[in-house]
């Protein structure tokens, strides 16, 4: 019997309010990306794609819903009220976890009018970790215990300088992510760690890559964790990271609204189904893609995945004593 069956999605870059930014707010690196978006990037990411994505998971009535970042494009005052509206027909905050994407901070937006709209599907389970403050620090990473799997969050969304698309974690959160990961592991948990920009060496270049990721390669390493799941990258990628008891998958999706494009596919999303087995947590990833010719989403591929049962800091968890 599975554990847990989750859905994850990535990118799904939501169309930009219609009136369009004003003047003065494209008088920073939001005129890039407004340019960018006018010239070409209306018509790769199409709203009817992610729709019908959507469509897709809920046909197939996954436990719960992970989405890593990108929702806005620009990081206007107005994208985030929309992907409010978005959020609240998606899912409950309850029934879907999201991290920030890069294009979610691109600019400095105050906590209220920007990323504080979607604190309820951020934001951990009550008594987790730090509540934050009304800025949004303490919020990552977040903890969210689904069954027994545990979605750990975290936030590599930070402003940038033009041109750059680069992500930092930082102290804080690794030094609170080793903790969880001890904690969660020790009670015999399945550990899912969520962010926007990829781990592995390579996914992305330079100029959009997360800057600390070999510090969060080295926590991952001594405290384990049993999958990585971020965006970013809009192509399917599987790395393998360092783990205690050996590799870590870390997995990702080209964006949920995406048409194919150039060395791009098109939108896909994963369903993860974990069981505990006598050998330790089976994965069970069956790959979903919009299939233009049809107008449809159909299945691409399965695999499995076998993790031995994680000991966690505290010795023998619950994991190893059902085994």
């Amino acid at each position: 019997m599975f554990a847990l069956r989750f859905a994850h999605f990535t990118d799904p870059h939501l169309p930009l309010p219609p009136a369009g930014p004003g003047w003065t707010a494209l008088l920073s690196k939001r005129l890039f990306g407004y340019l960018s978006w006018r010239r070409r990037r209306h018509r790769i990411h199409r709203p009817e794609v992610l729709a019908a994505l959507l469509d897709d998971i809920r046909a197939r009535k996954p436990d719960h819903l992970v989405c890593t970042g990108d929702l806005a494009n620009i990081s206007l005052p107005a994208e985030f009220e929309r992907a409010r509206v978005w959020l609240e027909a998606t899912a409950a905050p309850r029934d879907l976890t999201l991290v920030p994407g890069n294009h979610d901070a691109l600019v400095p937006v105050p906590w209220v009018r920007g990323l504080g709209l979607w604190e309820p599907w951020m934001r951990g389970d009550p008594g987790t970790g730090p509540d934050g403050t009304a800025g949004g620090e303490g919020l990552f990473p977040s903890l969210r215990v689904r069954g027994a799997v545990a979605f750990i969050g975290l936030s590599s969304a930070v402003p940038t300088a033009p041109l750059l698309a680069t992500g930092r974690v930082g102290q804080t959160q690794l030094r609170r992510l080793e903790a969880l990961l001890q904690e969660q592991g020790a009670a015999g948990r399945y550990r899912v760690v969520l962010l926007h920009h990829p781990l592995a060496d390579g996914t992305v270049r330079a100029r959009k890559a997360l800057t600390d990721r070999a510090a969060v390669r080295a926590v991952l390493a001594r405290a384990g964790a049993e999958l990585v799941l971020h965006g970013h990258a809009h192509c399917a990628r599987f790395a393998a990271l360092p783990g205690p008891l050996g590799p870590i998958p870390s997995l990702t999706a080209p964006s949920a609204s995406a048409v194919a494009h150039g060395r791009y596919d098109a939108a896909r999303w994963s369903l993860v189904e974990v069981r505990r087995t006598p050998d330790g947590w089976r994965t069970a990833v069956t790959v979903r893609g919009w299939e233009a010719s049809a107008g449809a989403f159909g299945t691409l591929g399965h695999y499995d995945l076998l993790m031995p049962a994680q000991t966690g800091a505290a010795g023998g968890g619950v994991a190893d004593r059902a085994a």
